[in-house]
Order: C-alpha cells, then sequence, then structure tokens
C-alpha cells in the first residue's frame, strides 16, 4: 500500500499498525508524514481519539496515550497485573530510594548542578547521576558558564516515557507531594 494514495478510511488502521509496532512514543507530526497527504497532526490527533472511542466501547485492553511528547500504544492499567505475570522473568531493575530523591529534585530544579543536588540532599550524588545518566533518565543539558564551566544535568523524554508525563508541565506540584 502506497502512502501518498492512502485512503482516509484506511488511515485508521495503518495509524493503529505503525503505533503497535513502535517501541516508543512517536509525535502527532511524525505520525502525519507516515501517513501522507492530507494527514497532518490535527488529523493524526483526531484518528487516535476516534481509535481511543473504539477501543473504549469494544472494552479492548490498550489505549492511545499522549506521553513524552508522541502518541503510544500502551496496555491500560487494569491489564496490569496480568502484563506483570507474564513478564515475570524480566529482571526489573528499581530505582533506590536516593535514586528517586536525586531524580525528582533535578526534575523540579532544572537545569541544575551537581554541587547543587549535593547541598539540597546533603551527600554528594556523583555515582547517583552517573547510575540515572546510564538508564538514560537524566542528561546533561549544558554547561554553566563559569569557572571550570560544570555540567547542567536536566531529565530525558525517557524520563518522561517511564513517568507517564507528556511533559514536565504534568509533574505533580511541590505542594500536593508535602504533608499539609
Amino acid at each position: 500500500m502506497s502512502r501518498e494514495a492512502l485512503a482516509p478510511e484506511k488511515a485508521r488502521p495503518v495509524l493503529e499498525a505503525v503505533l503497535f509496532a513502535a517501541d516508543q512514543p512517536l509525535p502527532a507530526a511524525r505520525l502525519a508524514q507516515i501517513l501522507g497527504r492530507p494527514f497532518d497532526a490535527r488529523a493524526v490527533q483526531r484518528l487516535a481519539e476516534e481509535l481511543n472511542a473504539e477501543y473504549q466501547s469494544q472494552g479492548r485492553a490498550f489505549e492511545i496515550l499522549e506521553i513524552a511528547g508522541g502518541l503510544q500504544l500502551l496496555t491500560r492499567p487494569d491489564f496490569k497485573n496480568w502484563v506483570a505475570e507474564a513478564h515475570k522473568h524480566r529482571r526489573q531493575e528499581k530505582l533506590t530510594p536516593s535514586s528517586v530523591e536525586t531524580l525528582a529534585i533535578v526534575a523540579y530544579k532544572q537545569p541544575i548542578l551537581r554541587v547543587t543536588i549535593d547541598d539540597i540532599r546533603g551527600v554528594q550524588c556523583g555515582p547517583i547521576l552517573r547510575n540515572l545518566q546510564e538508564r538514560g533518565l537524566i542528561k546533561a543539558v549544558g554547561r554553566q558558564n563559569v569557572p571550570g564551566r560544570p555540567i547542567l544535568y536536566g531529565t530525558t523524554r525517557l524520563f518522561l516515557q517511564h513517568f507517564g508525563l507528556k511533559s514536565l508541565k504534568d509533574l505533580p506540584k511541590v505542594s500536593e507531594l508535602t504533608p499539609p
């Protein structure tokens, strides 16, 4: 099937197939390129909404979510336990509490220097930052313009994916995280 000759009625199954095969979120603009003319990002969003309505009405086990700046076909949370059982043999490396704390500081304060993270946590965080970088959750986003040009850290797209966020704006407010 030629992308240029894609009839509008064939777009939904093609979009579904592309999202099913994708291992990461795909931006609506990229999906529009894949579908070809006359589709644009808005048309792709509408197709995704139509598919989600169909999935919902049929009680399907999956949905299209907008996360990390793109669309991804994911299993609905209701099926978490069964999916986890199917993948029980996979080794899940969980983040340690100190890694989660460090990651939260980076997420809320980015771009941020290692020394600032150390000051907030009260301990040196170099090894934790390296581990978070190796896992792809944070990255160097620049350097501060001072002698020594220290590295500034920020979160990655994988961070957004991992936590199911569309963007950093979807992080909970700090006031929601602290007890009253």
